[in-house]
């Protein structure tokens, strides 16, 4: 199925880390986020992706656009110009990156990928956001109940350390862990095509009319999903993720 990948918002929350890359660009273990997403994606046999872009668009252009070069070893003849690539990194993604406005909202960017999608069902989420998502477990729930749009429903991590409590008492203390209480849109959603149809223009926000309309008309269903989800909002998220990385403990390293 095709993916489309949210990555043009302007990342405010990051500070410094994108004043001068966006945030789909910051590097986790050296790679991109959006890298990552897209590498879970690719795992479960899905390499046809939509990027819709906006926020300083040129840099993510240039990294796929020279993505070869960018991740390989070469030796380059100055005086012919050849460059002879050594031990090149095998991967047969397809990439498609369209530039969806500075200032489109979510839901305008998903709108303006509509003559890529073409009239079938497509996988969409966005490009700051890890998960070890079972991807075609998804679809096949997404396929089994009929509805229109199906959204992956997480638990979020705790922003402070959780106490588990006997009175006062502390039986155990966990920094930063997936809670086991609530649900929250997690993004990884499977959409049929007549979903387009609910999103206005560029100024629609995805989150509020589309998948609003779409709950209001009962067709919207939730996966829920019990293992490990967190997004990259902060540097402290990042900082999180990439520790993670670091220990050989992420949960979506593929």
């Amino acid at each position: 199925m095709k993916v489309i990948i949210l990555a043009g918002g302007f990342g405010t929350r990051m500070g410094e880390s994108t004043s001068i890359i966006p945030k789909p660009m910051v590097s986790i273990g050296g790679k991109p986020i959006i890298w990552h997403v897209m590498k879970t994606y690719a795992h479960f046999g899905h390499k046809d992706f939509y990027v819709a872009l906006g926020y300083k668009a040129e840099i993510i252009k240039e990294y796929f656009l020279h993505y070869r070069s960018l991740n390989a070893d070469f030796t380059v003849n100055l005086s012919s110009g050849e460059v002879d690539p050594h031990e090149v990194e095998d991967i047969d993604w397809r990439v498609t990156l369209v530039d969806t406005g500075l200032n489109s909202m979510t839901g305008g960017r998903v709108k303006r990928l509509q003559s890529f999608i073409g009239n079938e069902p497509f996988l969409l989420t966005y490009g700051d956001g890890v998960a070890d998502v079972d991807i075609n477990a998804l679809i096949d729930f997404h396929k089994s109940h009929g509805k229109m749009v199906t959204v992956t429903g997480v638990h979020p991590s705790a922003r402070f350390g959780e106490l588990a409590l006997e009175g006062t008492n502390v039986k155990s203390f966990k920094e930063k862990p997936q809670t086991g209480q609530g649900w929250i849109n997690g993004g990884y959603f499977v959409c049929q095509p007549e979903f387009f149809d609910l999103i206005d223009c560029d100024s629609t926000v995805l989150e509020q009319k589309p998948l609003e309309s779409v709950a209001a008309m009962g067709q919207l269903e939730t996966y829920l999903h019990e293992g490990f989800w967190q997004c990259m909002d902060t540097k402290r998220d990042r900082d999180h993720l990439e520790d993670l990385w670091d220990t050989d403990k992420a949960p979506w390293k593929i």
